[in-house]
């Protein structure tokens, strides 16, 4: 490092360029098996040892185990696996687990700003934070401080601001159900409903469609559902990459005769092939095949292929009609808005042939049960609650909805998003929520709607927001418009980051910053009752405990809880009537206050003892709490960007060595990159039409309302996937989302249609 840099506060808020290409290898035959275990051991092995891995490999996603910290895929509700996790999830405990300090002497020989010129595979892998610290205004480094003076010093900058909307507190979907219902309430009690949250960036999309057509946002199906059913469309998600244990669903149901049709922009390996890890003669075995048909939809062309189905199916008359009659509305409506969709429009706008929607109608046709599964690929578009609505006709017109075997699954991410909306995370929470809240704890909760994600991304910007906590998370990598953030976040007073390990939301930061290390997962959580346990809600709806089995790796490191109730016990003093102390001291008075005041979960603390429960979704039960009263047909619109020539659509999407923004690795073997992430997938004729070839090396510049954005040094990849259409990874490529750019009605960032174009980079 420069000596230089070591006095220089400024920390860039774009991880730092490839010095060399990546490597380039043939995609692997089928996704998983034995490689997958091999690369699991290796992680637990590096980052653990022998001891620390089999304790921790025995108790991940166990009855009396812990909750994998990444993804929020289902638990088998009867007989688990003896290791029931997937590579990803080892990488994920092995980051919980690891014996790696990252203690004040590392922050004593780096600045803020050196730090920020190390990549985030880099700053991840120097392990677990240790003690609390505090960058002082003025200051380049970061120092110790004790909890208490953290915690009067974010009471000091909390208490001096004007208004209570000065302030923004975020939650990762990583959060426990028990931290998530402190936080929220801190938060009211503050006097503000600012509360985005990472469910603002993902899936909220679905919660607005699925609240509006079928009154509940949630999914409607349970583990046994996916895997009993006869067909299944996984559309606008990679499992194999982003919930891996859900090939093994997708494997037991193919073997029961189920037909599953891919809809994806990209070819990818694992909705191709699969071999189940744990299978020990699989190795002698061919995979098993995924996808009976795979339709490449062009990218955002998923409203005009759902119609296309659609209309097929009312032209061969297969609509169940019975449940139409009794349980919907406004099919006449729909049914009119259809008949008058062209297929010409259908097969433009999805790039697929009418054929081959015919062939996946028949499959329907063919089929009494269809679960329609879908992640970010259907949810990050400017129409992406069309993308549901329309999702959710479909369903519609076979019944599929609240019967055995079929219906909804919106596939969560991180492993508690859905739980922490649950327990209030959200701008505007309802007034029966806020009324049970306030009778509880004797307070009137603040009514007007507050900041979501990209609200609060624009109040940082011009001065109304000033100060953000962030419970969990890497805002700054996982947000759009990255330097529009960095912007926002270094002119706060105050940027807190609660978590386990430094990312570079830690780097870009306000005039006084903490990091405050806390348990992970796998850690024991000792409190003044004993060992305490937290409760998760995942993709389906259940809700289960999880306790952790480690010794923590530092004395320091503190619970969620305990870190939420400190600040606002600091920070309220006697404007709080609420016994902080007594909430962290035994978890079960967290329940007991959330049974009083969430609908669905009364007897809290006896149905987490006794295993678990499902957290009510009407729509499973035919019950639709909408306008009507019925599940709702919805009228959408096929909206195709337009596209000047030179132009391309292009979607973020993640690398099977990284979970969220958690770059664990660098090798994305499921495409065939390894040792590099800055690449820009597109097929081989549109790199040939621009004058260009694979592994040339390009800049990008994105184009939206006449404003453009840019990034450099990215390698061209030749892949299969629609013309016109290209992908990159985020967090690499998220300085190219206008924060402007984001879906109707969710506000959810546009990550995944930003228009762009393409030049030889300088150093090609």
């Amino acid at each position: 490092m420069a000596p230089e840099d070591r006095t220089n506060r400024h920390a860039d808020p774009e991880p730092p360029l490839e010095r060399n290409p990546p490597d380039r290898k043939a995609l692997p035959a089928y996704a998983t098996g034995l490689t997958a275990v091999a690369k699991s051991l290796e992680v637990s092995l590096r980052e653990m040892g022998p001891v620390r891995t089999a304790e921790t490999w025995s108790k991940i996603n166990q009855k009396s185990g812990f909750d994998c910290p990444s993804c929020a895929w289902a638990d088998p509700l009867g007989k688990r696996e003896t290791f029931e996790f997937c590579e990803n999830g080892a990488k994920a405990m092995a980051d919980d687990a690891t014996t790696k300090e990252l203690n004040p002497e590392f922050f004593a020989r780096y600045s803020v700003a050196e730090l920020s010129q190390q990549t985030d595979h880099w700053l991840n892998a120097q392990g677990r934070l240790t003690h609390p610290m505090i960058l002082r205004e003025g200051k380049t480094h970061y120092e110790s401080i004790a909890w208490p003076e953290a915690f009067a010093a974010i009471a000091r900058e909390l208490n001096a601001l004007a208004s209570p909307d000065e302030a923004a507190f975020y939650t990762s979907g990583k959060a426990s159900n028990e931290a998530a219902f402190l936080f929220q309430l801190f938060a009211r009690q503050f006097g503000t409903n600012n509360l985005p949250d990472c469910s603002n960036m993902c899936h909220e999309s679905s919660g607005a469609g699925l609240k509006e057509t079928l009154g509940a946002g949630k999914s409607t199906v349970t583990l046994e559902d996916l895997e009993q059913t006869d067909c299944i469309i996984v559309i606008g998600q990679n499992p194999g990459t982003n919930h891996p244990r859900m090939l093994t669903s997708l494997q037991i149901a193919k073997r029961r005769g189920a037909k599953i049709i891919a809809i994806n922009p990209l070819k990818e390996v694992a909705l191709q092939h699969f071999k189940h890890p744990q299978e020990p003669l699989s190795v002698f075995k061919p995979a098993t095949t995924i996808a009976d048909l795979y339709l490449q939809v062009r990218i955002n062309g998923d409203v005009a292929i759902l119609k296309g189905l659609g209309k097929f199916l009312l032209e061969q008359n297969a609509v169940d009609h019975d449940f139409i009659r009794d349980y919907t509305a406004g099919f006449d409506e729909f049914v009119a808005a259809l008949q008058a969709t062209t297929w010409d429009e259908i097969t433009t706008a999805s790039g697929i042939a009418r054929s081959y929607i015919e062939d996946a109608g028949r499959i329907l046709i063919q089929q009494r049960t269809l679960v329609i599964c879908w992640a970010m690929g259907l949810t990050q578009h400017r129409n992406a609650v069309d993308n549901i609505r329309e999702l959710v006709n479909l369903l519609l017109l076979g019944g599929n909805v609240g019967k055995p075997n079929a219906g909804a699954l919106c596939v969560r991410g991180h492993s508690n998003v859905q739980g922490d909306r649950t327990m209030g995370i959200w701008e505007k929470m309802d007034d029966e929520f806020l009324d049970a809240l306030g009778s509880e704890f004797r307070f009137s909760p603040p009514r007007e709607h507050g900041l979501d994600t990209v609200a609060t991304i624009e109040a940082m910007a011009d001065g109304r927001v000033k100060a953000f906590i962030g419970l969990g998370g890497n805002f700054l990598s996982a947000t759009p418009d990255t330097h529009l953030v960095a912007q926002g976040l270094t002119q706060c007073r105050l940027t807190v980051g609660i978590g386990t390990r430094l990312n570079r939301f830690h780097l870009t930061a306000g005039k006084t910053a903490l990091i405050l290390p806390c348990l992970g997962r796998t850690d024991i959580d000792r409190q003044a009752f004993g060992i305490q346990t937290i409760t998760v809600e995942n993709t389906i709806s259940w809700v289960s405990g999880s306790k952790g089995h480690l010794e923590p790796l530092s004395p320091l490191n503190r619970s969620e809880v305990a870190i939420v109730a400190g600040i606002a016990e600091a920070t309220l003093g006697t404007r709080s009537g609420t016994d902080w102390h007594g909430l962290t001291d035994n978890y079960d008075r967290i329940r007991d206050a959330a049974s009083r005041i969430v609908p669905g979960f009364e007897n809290f603390n006896q149905r987490i003892r006794a295993g678990g429960f499902f957290a009510p979704v009407p729509s499973k039960e035919r019950i639709f709490k909408t306008a009507t009263g019925k599940a709702q047909f919805s009228i959408t619109q096929i909206r195709t960007i337009p596209l000047d020539p030179g132009q391309f659509l292009m979607m973020t999407i993640r690398t099977h060595d990284q979970f969220n923004t958690v770059i664990y690795g660098l090798d994305d073997r499921y495409r065939g990159i390894y040792n590099g992430r800055r690449v820009v997938f597109m097929h081989p004729q549109d790199i040939a039409q621009q004058g260009l070839e694979d592994g040339a090396l390009v800049d990008i510049t994105s184009h939206y309302e006449g404003r453009e954005r840019h990034v450099k040094q990215f390698r061209l990849v030749a892949y299969d996937i629609p013309r016109t259409c290209v992908a990159a990874y985020f967090p690499e490529a998220n300085p190219l989302v206008a924060v402007e750019s984001r879906a109707d009605i969710s506000q959810t960032p546009a990550s995944k249609s930003i228009v762009v174009t393409f030049t030889r980079a300088a150093h090609s």
